[in-house]
């Protein structure tokens, strides 16, 4: 029998790991004492394929799935996912009833989105969680106009138009656990559930955090709890508390093939602006991916790339398609990998590098990646074990 190999990369490719999804999936569960877990997809699943992130999610035990927009949470439901989902945001106008005849939970912070769930509904209620805004300016009602929400809402679920299934809202600055803004939200958001009870809507779920209050703040978890980032393996915290401690593994790997590699001068100038020129005569290699693809442009002479094991820096700036890697005078040749971000495992940088370059977080590196990048999933488990 031949041996399976690897297939084989032509210019460039994110590898994700499905493992590494379900191992954080089952990281963060063993987080709560007793809440659920709602796995959040949105985005195209932070960049790694929405459907593969869920599918994996829910075989790792995920209660719930979260996606932001309408069309996330009806391409899942179109992909065979029939556990519960959260989409919480939508626009005046958008057409709502298919999401309600499929079950999907809808979010209302406000009493017109009431008014135009219930104005969708046909066959069965819709099943609707409250935001109450804590102090993040966000979405949700604020705490004086909480009241009017919630009897409008109780007014429809009477009506039997609507079944009030939540009360929730968002961690503004959960990635720094000592904030006291975190106390703060934590008091608003108690506040708003006796407000409500008070009034006679008691659902079966709060919820508040998000992946750092999963990870940091228990009294934060309530219910249920919405991690995102950390379900790919990145840490919400950044340098300061790093995915390996946190027991998460990056599930993301960017890799590229060199496209050409040549000789300079001393003096030479690289990319649009000449904004780096070579000190020393120089091998330089081309990396077939630019900020067409995803690249941050801000990352331009600093990021972080790996060639045959060394760290080497890209240079000039980012182009659409391209650019260009300082290799100093190592050895390369075109068609040699190069490995953007990846966990970091073999010395390779992080998202969280790249975040370092381009002045921003890791959030960023691995959701803006582009759809012309293919995705290659992978199952390390079935590898290994």
């Amino acid at each position: 029998m031949s041996e399976s190999r690897e297939p084989s990369m032509v210019r460039a490719e994110a590898v994700v790991d499905l493992a590494a999804i379900r191992h954080n999936v089952a990281t963060l569960r063993s987080r709560l004492a007793s809440a659920q877990l709602m796995t959040v997809v949105k985005a195209d699943g932070y960049g790694h394929g929405m459907v593969p992130v869920a599918r994996a999610a829910r075989q790792a035990g995920a209660d719930w799935i979260g996606a932001a927009v309408l069309e996330e949470a009806l391409a899942l439901r179109a992909a065979g996912d029939n556990g519960p989902i959260f989409c919480w945001l939508t626009t005046p106008g958008e057409p709502l009833e298919q999401a309600i005849a499929e079950g999907i939970d809808l979010s209302a912070g406000a009493p017109w989105e009431i008014d135009e769930i219930a104005a969708g509904v046909e066959d069965r209620p819709a099943r609707v969680h409250l935001k109450i805004d804590t102090g993040m300016s966000r979405g949700g009602a604020v705490p004086e106009e909480w009241p009017t929400l919630l009897r409008a809402a109780l007014a429809e679920e009477k009506s039997g138009r609507i079944e009030i299934t939540g009360i929730w809202s968002h961690l503004a600055s959960s990635d720094e656990p000592k904030s006291p803004i975190n106390e703060a939200q934590v008091a608003t958001f108690l506040s708003a559930i006796e407000v409500a009870e008070s009034l006679g809507v008691d659902p079966p779920m709060r919820h508040l955090a998000n992946s750092g209050g999963t990870l940091a703040l228990p009294e934060t978890h309530f219910d249920l709890v919405r991690p995102g980032i950390a379900t790919y393996g990145l840490s919400p915290f950044g340098h300061a508390l790093p995915s390996a401690e946190l027991g998460l593994r990056p599930a993301m790997t960017l890799r590229a093939r060199l496209a050409m590699v040549k000789r300079v001068p001393a003096g030479a100038g690289v990319s649009y602006g000449l904004t780096w020129t070579a000190p020393a005569p120089s091998t330089l290699g081309l990396i077939p991916l630019g900020y067409g693809d995803g690249l941050p442009r801000h990352a331009s002479n600093g990021a972080p790339v790996q060639v045959r094991g060394e760290r080497r820096t890209v240079v000039g700036r980012i182009c659409m398609d391209q650019c260009v890697v300082n290799l100093e005078d190592g050895s390369a040749e075109a068609g040699d990998e190069v490995v953007l971000f990846g966990p970091g495992d073999n010395g390779e940088p992080t998202a969280d590098d790249w975040a370092d370059a381009a002045q921003t977080i890791n959030y960023e590196i691995v959701t803006r990646l582009g759809s012309r990048v293919p995705r290659r999933y992978v199952d390390s488990e079935e590898v290994t074990g």
